[in-house]
């Protein structure tokens, strides 16, 4: 709504005025809050929406609408991100691999098991191909066009509506010719391959190279005469690379001991190429490193521990072997929601990335240790990684996809639907609207959503029961939709998201500036420098992730140019607009951070501050919001 006001000047025959809008936002706001529903394999889970007792207790909350969604099979969402495999832009020697190793996976899947390729074919056309970003806008807090994710929704989706094409027999028959004939001609003489064409060997791509077909052939994927060749090539350059690289150690070095993650990668790819012998060459060098191993695994991180636990399975030291599994399972962490997995710290380095780090343990538990629990637990947490999370690298998709296809059960067999009812409510209130959902039910994912209107919605909502039929994890949530005075909002704190915010009045003390939290009762003036500070909790690695702080309309922010920030480590955009300060994550690490920024008061009455909001846009059943606040200026 807007006020338009007007002020005239007169004098004798001559007058002049001005007109402008005054906006007068709304007390009220649509809050939505959500209740994610994950389900372990084979369970059967009771939630309650404790969140909807306030409606109870609130005379001026209305009901918007009350969303239900669940998808029965989420490990289909690994399958949408092989596109990104081959269509990845550049010619450099690892994206042509993954281009080969995406269209092998894919001849695969379609040769083995050929009711699959019938869900390709169901998801044209279908929003089965929207990106994460861009689904569910009804849920979200902000629209995707305000964000400056836009671009990476559109790249998303593009790729998935060519999952079609990579699952066209024909075309994947002829793109493996392509790639395989691409490799043959780049690798040079030597038997190694440059990152580019042209460039010099790289010992380490050679190695990934080398890697990467070996899984394909422990897959019974690729074992074609030309990736044979191309196999015995390589393994010849590595072993020849390992020993120029011990010849130059110096006997102090040697005595020393000294173990680069170069070898271990190599000592962990030449295990798995077995039939190819060691050149004779390199075979000192090979003892030596292998020796090393055994006496400095303790000082290598988790990727390279992992590594080093395959090697030793595969030449039979299962003393060594098991050894490493047990001081893995020994550090290792379990959440009923996210599995089992590690803390530790990441990088940039190819060693220190997290999906890979994770996918090498799930070979280590399903090849080493053969605890087919432990491997289902680990899938557990890639796929909820998956859900809050983009793969944005070949090679994270690329060890990610193997590892969910190669061990453990094959989750993407799993049909049946899961069965959701509202203990609380008579069936027939809200069986029609689910079965009807359920009969238009996602192919593959087995993805459905319906909703009820406000005049639908009663508080029997809160209760939720979800049976899982399936040996796979499932998950969906709820959305509760209402509106609400600002002032009378609650916090909301049911998801992973967490939010606590305050404002402060900065006063000058005996030793400086001091902050004084600021309450209802506290009586401001004009001209008073606030403090608007947001702490925020979050318990697992998520991308794309909207921060909306709601001010006060008396106050003004004194930073008004909108700019990208680094705070501790972390990275965001931060965006003025006239009613909020928004801030954009395009990665938000598992963690606490405290958001600050300075306004000044510039009106008298009573305003209300209005509440901090968050939301994951690619999963937007991860959201939560403060407390909506009152402020006091003037007498």
């Amino acid at each position: 709504m807007a006020i338009v006001h007007r002020v005239t000047v007169q004098a004798g025959d001559f007058a002049d005025g001005e007109e402008a809008p005054l906006p007068v936002l709304t007390n009220r706001k649509l809050v939505t809050e959500t209740l994610p529903l994950p389900v372990q394999g084979g369970e059967k889970a009771t939630f309650t929406f404790e969140a909807m007792e306030k409606a109870r207790q609130s005379k001026t909350l209305q009901h918007h609408r009350f969303t239900l969604e669940f998808t029965s099979n989420p490990a289909w969402y690994a399958v949408k991100a092989l596109p990104y495999l081959m269509e990845y832009p550049h010619d450099c020697t690892e994206q042509i691999f993954s281009r080969y190793y995406a269209n092998s996976l894919a001849t695969s899947i379609a040769n083995q098991q050929p009711e699959l390729k019938r869900v390709f074919e169901q998801w044209r056309n279908t929003d089965a191909l929207v990106s994460e970003l861009a689904k569910n806008k009804e849920l979200k807090n902000i629209l995707l066009q305000q964000t400056p994710w836009v671009l990476e929704a559109q790249n998303e989706e593009a790729q998935r509506k060519r999952i079609g094409l990579l699952f066209d027999l024909n075309r994947m028959a002829q793109e493996q010719r392509t790639a395989i004939r691409q490799l043959r001609e780049q690798q040079s003489d030597s038997g190694g391959f440059a990152w580019f064409p042209g460039g010099y060997d790289s010992w380490y791509i050679t190695q990934y190279i080398l890697e990467g077909f070996s899984r394909l052939r422990d897959l019974g994927v690729s074992d074609e005469a030309d990736a044979q060749n191309i196999m015995r090539r390589a393994a010849q350059f590595v072993d020849l690379e390992l020993a120029d690289y011990y010849s130059r150690l110096s006997e102090e070095q040697k005595e020393a001991g000294v173990l680069p993650s170069l070898a271990i990668h190599y000592l962990y790819t030449r295990s798995l190429t077995l039939d190819m012998p060691v050149e004779e060459e390199a075979q000192s060098a090979f003892d030596y490193f292998l020796e090393e191993a055994r006496d400095q695994w303790q000082k290598q991180n988790l990727y390279e521990q992992g590594m080093l636990a395959v090697v030793f399975q595969r030449h039979e030291e299962m003393d060594m072997a098991n050894t490493i599994v047990n001081s893995l399972r020994e550090r290792a962490l379990y959440d009923e929601e996210q599995g089992m997995y590690w803390k530790y710290n990441t990088g940039f380095y190819w060693y220190q990335l997290p999906i890979e780090t994770h996918a090498m343990m799930i070979e280590v538990f399903a090849r080493v240790a053969e605890d087919a629990e432990a491997v289902e637990q680990l899938k557990i947490w890639l796929l909820k990684n998956k859900q809050t999370n983009h793969w944005k690298t070949t090679k994270a998709t690329a060890n990610a996809v193997y590892a969910l296809l190669r061990y453990g059960d094959n989750w993407l067999q799993e049909t049946e639907l899961a069965a959701v009812r509202f203990p609380d409510l008579p069936e027939a209130t809200y069986a029609a609207p689910i079965a009807e959902a359920q009969g238009a039910t996602e192919a593959g994912t087995g993805y459905f959503k319906t909703s009820w209107p406000a005049e639908a919605v009663e508080q029997g909502f809160s209760a939720i029961e979800v049976q899982n039929p399936n040996n796979s994890i499932a998950w969906g949530a709820a959305y509760w939709q209402y509106f609400e005075h600002l002032d009378k909002i609650r916090a909301f704190e049911d998801t992973p998201l967490t939010l606590n915010k305050q404002l402060f009045q900065e006063v000058m003390g005996d030793t400086g500036p001091v902050l004084q939290l600021v309450t209802p009762k506290t009586t401001l003036q004009p001209g008073d420098k606030l403090v608007s500070r947001i702490e925020l909790r979050v318990d697992r690695d998520m991308e794309y992730v909207h921060l909306r702080d709601m001010r006060a309309s008396g106050l003004e922010p004194t930073t008004v140019l909108s700019q990208y920030k680094y705070q501790d480590g972390l990275g965001y955009y931060e965006s003025t607009r006239d009613a909020s300060t928004d801030f954009f994550f395009d990665r938000l690490p598992k963690g606490t951070y405290v958001f600050e920024y300075p306004v000044r008061v510039v009106h008298r009455g009573a305003f209300a501050n209005g509440i901090a909001e968050i939301q994951c846009m690619y999963a937007p059943e991860f959201s939560s919001h403060s407390n909506g606040v009152n402020i006091q200026v003037g007498e």
